[in-house]
């Protein structure tokens, strides 16, 4: 963490630098400036002598890890410089490049997403990090098993708790009725939303949309990503492998903003992201982060007819 004094130096220069950003938002400025300083005591190391050193754990959600602990693990291996990796269950197959990989964490925290040792932390107004590569998880899991007749739309869909209250940002039996009624003769439709029991979960409640056994009563054709995994496990390691290897066949991807909506980033094409609130509007994550993760073009819907409108236009 940094110190006092170093928070406190930041803080001013934010508020003189940056009068007009919210109160509540100014700290994450402040954050920025103290990754980017705790990075200069590695220059030595990640551009002198070169060796492998660097020691990575993270136990914070999965969308921060996507974001920017897996790109800078992959920057480090990328180097040379990548000793080890260290983070949560069924993430191996993530840090594939990894010569070194543990699953130590069987939760996920929030107080893990402040680790001023990565390049970024959570939200940014500059997310120009040097140390920072896009992860080829596309190229390396693209196979011949999990391809269809059609092209693949995948929905990655969520029910959580949010900011301790009910969901917000999800599609409901009404929005997934008009997608999959609009687009199930273009697309093979896989809808995915993981079960507790197959993710490391950041203790957020998870509740229960009752969609399963409404798709199977009005929309059979929709393949689900659990019953994929349960006849497929013997061709991987985890619920997060069989993602990646669906994910990886597929260029059209409909998420919730998230670990859900980052994933589906990683992987070209398009991606269409409902978000209704959250610090990602104010820094424009959707513009300026997102797209790095692999080119995907990436389409952010605000409100239940954004969604509409959007998959109108691009699906």
């Amino acid at each position: 963490m940094p110190s006092t004094v170093t928070n406190k130096i930041f803080s001013l220069y934010v508020k003189l630098r940056y009068p007009k950003v919210p109160a509540n938002l100014k700290y994450f400025y402040r954050d920025t400036f103290s990754c980017e300083l705790v990075q200069l005591k590695y220059l030595a190391k990640d551009y002198i002598t070169k060796t492998p050193y660097k020691e990575i754990a993270f136990d914070g959600e999965f969308a921060p890890e996507l974001q920017f602990v897996l790109p800078f693990a992959y920057w480090h291996h990328k180097n040379g410089t990548l000793k080890k990796t260290i983070s949560s269950k069924f993430t191996k197959e993530f840090y594939f490049f990894s010569p070194d990989h543990h699953e130590e964490f069987s939760t996920r925290t929030n107080q893990g997403n402040y680790n001023f040792e990565m390049p970024r932390i959570l939200y940014s107004h500059d997310y120009k990090m040097s140390k920072w590569l896009p992860v080829p998880l596309k190229d390396h899991y693209k196979n011949d098993i999990y391809k269809y007749d059609k092209p693949t739309l995948i929905i990655a869909n969520r029910y959580n708790m949010e900011w301790d209250g009910p969901p917000i940002s999800f599609y409901s039996l009404l929005q997934l009725d008009y997608i999959i009624s609009k687009l199930k003769d273009k697309f093979t439709i896989i809808y995915n939303r993981p079960r507790p029991e197959n993710i490391t979960g950041d203790n957020s409640e998870i509740y229960d949309l009752k969609e399963f056994e409404w798709l199977e009563k009005e929309h059979p054709e929709v393949l689900l990503m659990e019953d994929l995994y349960k006849a497929n496990k013997d061709k991987v390691n985890n619920f997060n492998h069989l993602q990646l290897m669906v994910y990886a066949n597929s260029d059209h991807f409909i998420s919730v903003h998230g670990g859900t909506a980052a994933l589906a980033s990683y992987f070209g094409g398009v991606n269409l992201i409902i978000s209704k609130q959250g610090p990602e509007h104010h820094f424009n994550c959707y513009q300026k982060l997102y797209p790095q993760l692999s080119g995907a073009r990436i389409f952010h819907a605000k409100t239940d007819q954004d969604v509409i409108d959007l998959v109108d236009l691009h699906f």
